[in-house]
C-alpha cells in the first residue's frame, strides 16, 4: 500500500472518529463544563496558538485544566499551584484531550501524529528535530505510547522522527490500540518532579536556563 492509499485511509479515519467522538462529546460536554465552572473560575476552553504541519500556526483546543493565577509581577504561577482538582481528573484520562477532535475534523491535526508544542520551540529544535512537522500533529502519537510525559524531550523527538520516517495505516491502528491500554492503566501522565512537564529548551541552553528563575509554563 502506498502513501496515498495509506493518507487516504488515515484521513478517512481522522474523519470517522472525529465525528463520532463529537456527537458523543455533545452529551458529554455540558457535565465536563459545568465540572470546570463548579470547580474553578474561569472558561470551559483553554485556547493557545500551536504549529501544526509544516509549522503552520492554528488554534489548538482543550478543555481547561489550570487556573490563571498570577503573581505579583504578573507571572502566571507554577503548573503544579494552578492545575485544579477536577483539571488531575481529566488529565487523568486524558479527557482534557476531547476538543481537540474539532481540530482534527478541520484537517488542522490527525488522531495520531507527533503532539502539537509550544510556538517558541520552533526556533529550538535541531533540524532533524524540526523534521516532527512534516506531517499533521496528532492527539496521541508514538512517542506518547512510548513513555509520554515519562521520558526525556529528546527521545521524544528521536520517536516522533521515527513516525514521521515509518508511518502508515497499520501503525496509526497500533498507536491508536495502545493509547486506549495507556490512558486506561495512566502511564507516563507527568515528568517526574512536575505536574505535566518541563519546558524543552536545547541542551546549550538549559544550563543558563536553570541558572536564573524558572519561567512558569503556560501550557496545557
Amino acid at each position: 500500500m502506498n502513501k496515498k492509499i495509506h493518507f487516504f485511509f488515515k484521513r478517512t479515519l481522522d474523519v470517522s472518529l472525529s465525528l463520532i467522538g463529537l456527537v458523543f462529546l455533545l452529551a458529554l460536554l455540558p457535565a465536563i463544563a459545568l465540572a470546570i465552572k463548579w470547580n474553578s473560575p474561569g472558561g470551559v476552553f483553554f485556547k493557545q496558538r500551536r504549529p501544526g504541519k509544516n509549522g503552520r500556526i492554528f488554534t489548538l483546543l482543550k478543555f481547561r485544566t489550570m487556573q490563571e493565577e498570577k503573581d505579583a509581577r504578573g507571572r502566571f504561577l507554577s503548573d503544579e499551584r494552578r492545575l485544579t482538582s477536577f483539571g488531575r481528573y481529566l488529565r487523568r484520562l486524558s479527557l482534557d484531550e476531547l476538543p481537540e477532535l474539532w481540530n482534527v475534523l478541520k484537517g488542522e491535526m490527525s488522531l495520531v501524529g507527533p503532539r502539537p508544542l509550544m510556538v517558541q520551540y520552533l526556533e529550538r529544535y535541531t533540524p532533524e528535530q524540526a523534521r516532527r512537522h512534516e506531517v499533521l500533529p496528532g492527539i496521541t502519537g508514538w512517542a506518547q505510547v512510548n513513555g509520554r510525559n515519562a521520558i526525556t524531550w529528546e527521545q521524544k523527538f528521536t520517536l516522533d522522527v521515527w513516525y514521521v520516517d515509518h508511518w502508515n495505516f497499520w501503525l496509526d491502528l497500533k498507536i491508536l490500540a495502545l493509547t486506549v491500554v495507556h490512558v486506561l492503566k495512566g502511564y507516563g501522565i507527568s515528568q517526574p518532579g512536575h505536574a505535566t512537564a518541563e519546558e524543552f529548551f536545547p541542551r546549550s541552553d538549559l544550563n543558563k536556563e536553570r541558572s536564573v528563575l524558572t519561567r512558569p509554563r503556560i501550557a496545557q
